[in-house]
């Protein structure tokens, strides 16, 4: 290993030794909760410097590739590549987790001894989630995206004396450990047809499709079909999203945007690596299912999300449709990525900053977070109730919102790219959405609820706050960070 392989891994590296050392500290030393969990936010504070740090390491580069095997030909190809995507990706990812690490603080002291190892795989978990956005080989995303996996599975039942908790894990771990065999199936089946496990290099999926035309593509075609199904289940698009609503209605509060947001955002990054950067010359084949799934996903996570009387589900059922939309922009391939991104990241602030409210309106340990909770917030809590009103207002993509931006970007390059009444359908759906937000908003300030609000921790008014600015600046003054994703494309 040379000094730029370290730097292209220094951000995992960091996060597996703060893990190490948040467990170290807590269970060996007996420190307490201050000091361990000051060291779980320095490593990813650190960890997203050093994604900053691969950037400029790049300097005029477009990127490189790293951990190439030389032995056989079919392993003739690298592991990790760092390229502006990878190192926008990274930064992204450790701020969601910072801020996920900050909304899950409160629980994180109701759990006693056991707050260590919910911290130490908060930081293994986006591990595995910055690990999906480098992965230069199907195999090494394939083992990413079980890290974070696995993490979430048990996060997802850590209040274990609540049975909703229990089920929610349960749910989770049954049909995520179905994807994933779906998805590594598809691998197989991928390497069958092509002969290649790795995007970039001699022996990779770019250069087959360069230089081979494939005469029979059922195998490739099934092969495509199958990993587009196991990153849909990743990123709750319908009709994938079966266990999204369970989950995260039954998973404590504190760990539920985390698992959200950081999930979400890995995968479409991923996603957009292997289908458009990886396979850009079988776009024919893959970015129709792609549209597919998209209206899919728009038309059931609305209709779905204008039912419920949950805010937990409501959430869930809405983040299908916001999976479909960002769909919408992957469907034009590569010309579409900066749309992605700009809509992914700002996408999870937001959900982040929704979720923490979640957990400060309805506790952090869990459960229902019903209408009922946040009737009269207006009164009883102004200020909880302004900014998620600003959230809610972005989510559903008002105008001087990052999530109208997002929209139109995504909605932009979809007409560009001949995908006319995908966008047409999207447009109504969102109306559907502003809909359910509103309704939220409606209950907040023209119902009449009871009982006092807890006082909201500095941790989740922290989280809370860099959500709302980042909802409004970037809606406000989009430019500078549309410029920086622009120039993010993977190589």
């Amino acid at each position: 290993m040379n000094r730029a392989d370290l730097v292209a891994v220094l951000p995992e590296v960091i996060l597996l030794a703060g893990a190490l050392a948040v467990v170290t500290l807590a269970v060996f030393a007996d420190r307490p909760r201050a000091e361990w969990g000051t060291a779980a936010g320095l490593a990813l504070f650190l960890a997203g410097v050093a994604a900053g740090v691969q950037w400029w390491a790049l300097g005029d580069t477009p990127g490189s590739l790293h951990f190439s095997a030389r032995g056989l030909e079919v392993l003739r190809n690298p592991m990790v590549v760092m390229d502006p995507y990878s190192a926008l990706a990274g930064i992204a990812i450790c701020v969601v987790g910072l801020l996920g690490l900050l909304a899950a603080w409160e629980l994180v002291g109701s759990l006693g001894r056991r707050g260590p190892e919910f911290v130490a795989l908060l930081l293994l978990a986006v591990a595995g989630l910055h690990a999906m956005t480098i992965a230069a080989n199907l195999v090494l995303l394939f083992l990413a995206l079980e890290t974070a996996s696995i993490s979430f599975y048990v996060m997802a039942g850590f209040t274990r004396e609540r049975l909703d908790a229990d089920e929610a894990a349960l749910k989770y771990f049954l049909l995520g450990s179905f994807a994933s065999a779906i998805f590594v199936y598809g691998v197989a089946l991928l390497f069958a047809a092509t002969g290649a496990l790795g995007i970039y290099g001699a022996g990779g999926l770019r250069s087959f499709f360069a230089t081979t035309i494939v005469v029979e593509p059922g195998v490739l075609v099934v092969a495509l079909g199958m990993l587009l199904v196991g990153f849909g289940f990743k990123v709750s698009a319908a009709p994938f999203h079966q266990w999204a609503p369970d989950v995260y209605q039954g998973a404590p509060s504190g760990a539920v945007g985390l698992m959200a947001a950081g999930v979400k955002l890995a995968g479409f990054l991923a996603l957009g690596r292997v289908f458009a950067a990886g396979l850009p010359a079988q776009i024919d084949r893959w970015s129709s299912a792609v549209a597919i799934l998209a209206g899919v996903s728009v038309i059931v996570g609305s209709v779905l999300a204008a039912v419920q009387r949950d805010v937990k589900r409501l959430l869930a059922y809405s983040g299908v449709a916001h999976a479909g939309y960002v769909l919408v922009g992957l469907t034009v391939g590569v010309f579409g990525l900066p749309a992605v991104t700009f809509y992914a990241t700002t996408y999870a602030v937001m959900l982040m900053g929704a979720f923490a409210l979640v957990g400060a309106v309805s506790g952090s340990g869990g459960g229902a977070s019903p209408f009922e909770d946040w009737a009269g917030l207006g009164r009883r809590a102004p200020g909880l109730a302004l900014a998620m009103t600003a959230l809610l207002l972005g989510l559903g993509g008002l105008p001087f919102t990052a999530g109208f931006v997002g929209k139109l970007q995504v909605f932009t390059a979809a007409i560009r790219g001949g995908f006319l009444w995908l966008v047409v359908l999207a447009l109504v759906t969102t109306v559907v959405g502003l809909y359910f937000y509103l309704r939220v908003v409606a209950t907040m300030y023209f119902d009449d609820g009871e009982g006092a609000v807890a006082a909201t921790p500095w941790t989740t008014r922290v989280v809370v706050g860099v959500a709302v600015v980042v909802t409004l600046a970037l809606g406000i003054f989009p430019w500078p960070y549309l410029d920086v994703v622009r120039d993010a494309l993977p190589l």
